[in-house]
């Protein structure tokens, strides 16, 4: 009797249990298609300096020339293997391959061009194959970003512009059975918690890329049975909801690999440009996988404050390439003997021109809401040549140098303000706002009274 009173309670709370949670998948199964079919992600605006333009004539030097690609991260290469990569031949030569660049009037598309310099201006553009080009434009120089509130950053980027090698290595380590399972893997839990076995520490998890997508996603990082079920339950939803190519684009731009001051860097697009100045297309095996060794922990494995930790999981994961017979042997062992090399000042790590950025928003704000200028992703061209303020900062610096030495005895040193512009068209090219160009503060070029 007892035996069947206790059966009873439990069919009942069983009952009411699967009742509670097939209510809370209804719910969850809204939420998953509400917010994933429509904007997934707020997407700052990317401020970018005037572009150089390469034509017959332009009053540019190769050192002119070189220093801009220096400020795009292009790579010498003697072969000029990939886009984003320069030769110099002897004095008076340079070889590019361009990258390419979306503009607010067309696309201008990647070529491969040599560029002949006289009397300190371009005598002659041709492409390689030997035909003649008016004119080529560099992408423009990203000065500055308007973030969002939540200082999430990204830079989208689609599934079919993602190189192949990313994509393998990512499943190699993150997820194997990531195109066959439907959400959970049980199989992936228990090699994982073999590898994790045998190398006496957490080398791998056990959860599937859709479930850590969900946590990203939808989720918190707090470890409660509640949060596992959730996650669990809305992995299986979003399997049903969507191609595993589109849960895969989706963990390429949201998964975080690390932080810029109070700025996050979000998705691989951007994880590239941040750590190497380069866009995914250019990264080597050994860039690649150490992009997807960050996934694990990207604090813990920070390549410039934990280098050697760092590298061990890169070399890890580089030879689960080579396991898989992805790369050779030798290939990946040509790679683990490659140093961590980061950049120690990431792009916009620091605002670089923040009195000109000052100038732009308050233009900005006439024209655009705060909020889209904050979440839309929009691209924002601008007038500032790159180089012409630096040679503006560096005449200043000199200048206030030489006239606080000869009244070394005044109180305070003097400030100062510049702006330089083009006559004809009143363009502004260069702004100074204080005697500290890189300082926030006081703009004296827009707001000092004279």
């Amino acid at each position: 009797m007892l035996f069947k009173r206790i059966f009873s309670v439990m069919f009942v709370l069983g009952v009411i249990g699967l009742g509670c949670l097939l209510a809370a998948a209804v719910y969850w199964d809204r939420q998953v298609v509400k917010e994933f079919s429509g904007k997934k992600w707020q997407v700052p605006a990317k401020v970018y300096a005037r572009p150089m333009e390469l034509y017959v004539g332009a009053p540019l030097s190769l050192k002119n020339v070189r220093d801009e690609l220096s400020r795009l991260r292009y790579q010498s290469d003697g072969r000029l293997t990939h886009p984003g990569r320069f030769q110099v031949r002897g004095d008076q030569q340079l070889l590019i391959s361009t990258r390419g660049f979306l503009f607010w009037d067309g696309q201008e598309d990647k070529q491969q061009i040599k560029v002949s310099f006289a009397d300190n201006q371009i005598d002659q553009i041709q492409t390689l194959d030997g035909g003649e080009t008016d004119i080529v434009r560099l992408e423009p120089v990203l000065i500055g970003g308007i973030f969002p509130d939540n200082l999430e950053d990204r830079i989208l980027v689609k599934i079919d512009d993602i190189p192949p090698l990313l994509i393998q290595t990512l499943l190699l380590t993150e997820d194997r059975r990531f195109f066959s399972h439907s959400g959970l893997s049980l199989m992936s839990v228990m090699r994982a918690a073999l590898a994790n076995v045998r190398a006496g520490s957490l080398v791998e998890g056990g959860s599937t890329l859709t479930q850590q997508l969900v946590k990203n996603f939808f989720l918190t990082n707090e470890r409660t049975l509640d949060r596992k079920v959730r996650e669990a339950v809305m992995a299986i939803l979003l399997e049903l909801h969507y191609s595993k190519n589109e849960i895969l684009e989706a963990y390429l731009n949201e998964i975080y690999l690390g932080q810029a001051n109070s700025r996050s860097i979000n998705g691989f697009g951007l994880a590239s440009h941040h750590y190497f100045g380069q866009p995914l297309t250019e990264l080597d095996p050994a860039q690649i996988a150490l992009l997807v060794a960050m996934v694990k922990g990207p604090s813990y494995y920070h390549p410039l404050r934990n280098s050697q930790r760092a590298k061990q999981r890169r070399d890890h994961v580089l030879s689960l390439l080579a396991e898989a017979e992805v790369l050779s042997p030798e290939a990946v062992s040509a790679e683990q003997a490659k140093p961590i090399q980061v950049l120690r000042t990431p792009p916009q790590a620091v605002n670089p021109y923040p009195d000109f950025i000052d100038l732009v928003n308050r233009q900005l704000k006439k024209d655009y809401p705060e909020d889209a200028l904050k979440t839309e992703g929009l691209q924002i061209f601008t007038t500032l040549d790159v180089g012409v303020q630096s040679s503006l900062e560096k005449a200043m610096r000199q200048r206030l140098a030489s006239l606080n030495q000869a009244q070394a005895k005044a109180a305070t040193p003097l400030q100062a303000a510049a702006i330089v512009t083009e006559p004809k068209s009143g363009e502004v090219l260069a702004l100074i706002g204080s005697a500290e160009p890189g300082s926030i503060g006081f703009n004296r070029a827009i707001d000092a009274k004279r």
